[in-house]
């Protein structure tokens, strides 16, 4: 999938510095890695005019945190931004009428040493003052509430249009727990605290600046590759195993997902549960939206509706900001013009993931129809961080199979998914009983495993979405998922593109034909494959059941008007007066 880790973010004294100075051999490394388009960012407690006394090299860094998150330097153009109020003078002449004379007044931070900590902590007191404390290897720094590394960091990575999660970070002691938790890989030199070293996700071998250099050359050499196992602290939850309750899990970098199934069977409601869970992370994410199914996602900008098309620029201007998650909705594009439109945009997203390390996700739904089997070799070869989703595994394009690792199957058929997946994936499939799965029920198979695949119940959307209710209820579902109110001899042809309109013909047909479709069971039917709601068409076929067999339209048509009603606001003003 490319390169995870594009900024490094490290700590000056203690770790890149031994006491106070920069080795050479430190400063080669870092130009190493800076050869390979990564950045650096120095993260620190100092104030800008002491760091400039004692590394004169400090213009490698791309920008500088300085007073432990108070502010950001630009060493390129010299330019300060502060990130915090500037200290209050009551404050300072307070410490100072108590005597604390070794003092640093900084643009945000107030610093001195332990033996005065308690006369910091008095005058905070006696002012009323809204300040955090912070001791650090014998230093006490004050700072307004809620500023540290991790905060001047975010700000730093921002301005740089890049995310947290493609950050490594790197410290020794207190004042670092926050950098190395806002980070996707926490790193501690081997003279780190002992509870620093607890917390890191890894430990170098050298100290100070030897450890900083060693985990350069790794970042250069293999972009810390050998560590994705080690990392689960980010995978994505899936489900958890029928039998056993365990959780399964999606390793947040590097995977490609496919979810398949029949119609109806919770594909969109696992994909959701997933992109919920990526928005909570923070991880940036796109959303290929062919069918307007996404129009209610609040997690992420809409670009185009049915009335309107998105265009490449316009989404690759949305993802400037690495917090910015993107859906495009492409009902304003003919069918026939949805796979070309998506061949265009696929170049650009891949390019800024290539230069940034994001979008880190890419949602492909009906993936058989935006890579069909038919596209030309100019699939990706790797397709980490894509989810695809699809009815038919069979009809998506062969190399875009053949780069899928993980698979999802739902539905009334899983084991022919299963099947289906590992022949266009050239992989033996392991043996399953063909039996339907429950809803919310998915059997998860890593391809090349020799283990079966694992029966899983699926996460659980957090927020649970009203599938499409403002396209299904008010929008044109076009031609081929309208209902058809046609009647036993077909001499009707009253088309409703949405479910409002379905209320309003089904009161108006007679009662001949309004019982037909009722019998036939095409009510229910339509729920679920045009609809896609599988709760709704359960409830419409327990209407179809009881009322089979009489006379009664009337009984009926309010019957599955107030189960419509009940979960879909809008048509209730299509009522008839």
């Amino acid at each position: 999938m490319g390169v995870r880790y594009h900024v490094l973010a490290c700590d000056y004294d203690g770790t890149l510095a031994h006491d106070g100075r920069v080795a050479p051999e430190t400063i080669e490394a870092l130009r190493r890695l800076k050869g390979t388009g990564r950045r650096v960012v120095l993260v620190t407690g100092r104030r800008i005019e002491d760091l400039k006394e004692v590394f004169g090299e400090v213009g490698i860094c791309d920008l500088v945190v300085a007073e432990n998150g108070g502010l950001i330097y630009a060493p390129a153009s010299q330019e300060v931004t502060a990130l915090a109020e500037a200290p209050d003078a009551r404050f300072v002449e307070a410490l100072r009428a108590r005597g604390v004379n070794d003092l640093a007044v900084g643009r945000a931070i107030v610093a001195t040493w332990e033996p005065h900590a308690q006369a910091v902590l008095d005058a905070i007191r006696e002012l009323g003052l809204e300040l955090q404390v912070v001791f650090n290897k014998g230093a006490v720094m004050v700072l307004p509430s809620g500023v540290n590394k991790a905060t001047g960091l975010a700000a730093a990575l921002a301005r740089l249009g890049l995310s947290p999660h493609n950050a490594v970070g790197v410290g020794d002691a207190e004042n670092d727990h926050a950098l190395l938790a806002a980070c996707e890989l926490g790193v501690a030199v081997a003279n780190a605290l002992p509870a620093l070293r607890e917390r890191a996700d890894l430990l170098t071998l050298g100290d100070h600046g030897a450890g900083v250099a060693e985990l350069c050359d790794r970042l250069c050499a293999t972009d810390l590759a050998e560590l994705g196992g080690t990392l689960q602290r980010h995978d994505l939850p899936l489900g958890s195993d029928v039998a056993t309750g365990e959780e399964i899990h999606l390793p947040a970098f590097g995977a490609a997902l496919l979810v398949a199934g029949t119609s109806g069977g919770g594909k969109s409601t696992a994909v959701t549960g997933l992109v919920e869970h990526l928005a909570e992370r923070g991880y940036q994410h796109v959303i290929i939206d062919p069918e307007g199914d996404y129009g209610t996602y609040d997690r992420a900008v809409v670009i185009g509706d049915e009335r309107r098309a998105p265009t490449v620029a316009e989404v690759v201007a949305a993802l400037a900001k690495p917090e910015t998650n993107v859906v495009v909705n492409l009902l304003g594009l003919s069918l026939e013009l949805r796979p070309a439109f998506f061949a265009a945009l696929l170049p650009p997203l891949l390019e800024l993931r290539g230069r940034l390390g994001r979008p880190h996700w890419i949602v492909v739904d009906e993936a058989h129809h935006l890579m069909p089997g038919g596209t030309p070799g100019d699939v990706p070869s790797d397709l980490g961080g894509f989810i695809l989703v699809t009815v038919h595994p069979e009809h998506v394009a062969r190399a875009a199979i053949a780069a899928v690792g993980h698979l999802l199957a739902l539905g009334k058929t899983p084991h022919d998914v299963l099947r289906e997946f590992a022949a266009a994936a050239g992989a033996s499939a392991p043996d399953g009983d063909d039996e339907p799965l429950a809803t919310g029920e998915a059997l998860y198979w890593t391809r090349g495993s020799s283990a079966p695949p694992r029966h899983i119940r699926v996460a659980a959307s957090r927020t649970e979405r009203q599938r499409h209710a403002r396209k299904y209820a008010e929008g044109d579902l076009g031609a081929d998922k309208s209902f058809y109110f046609r009647g036993a001899d077909g001499r009707l042809n009253l088309r409703a593109q949405n479910l409002g309109l379905f209320l309003q013909l089904g009161d108006g047909v007679d009662a001949a034909t309004w019982l037909h479709h009722l019998r036939a069971g095409d009510y229910s039917r339509w729920a679920l494959e045009s609809i896609k709601d599988e709760e709704l068409a359960a409830e419409i076929a327990a209407v179809e059941r009881a009322t089979n067999g009489t006379n009664d339209a009337a009984a009926s048509r309010a019957a599955i008007r107030h189960v419509i009603e009940a979960r879909y606001t809008a048509p209730a003003a299509a009522s008839p007066a």
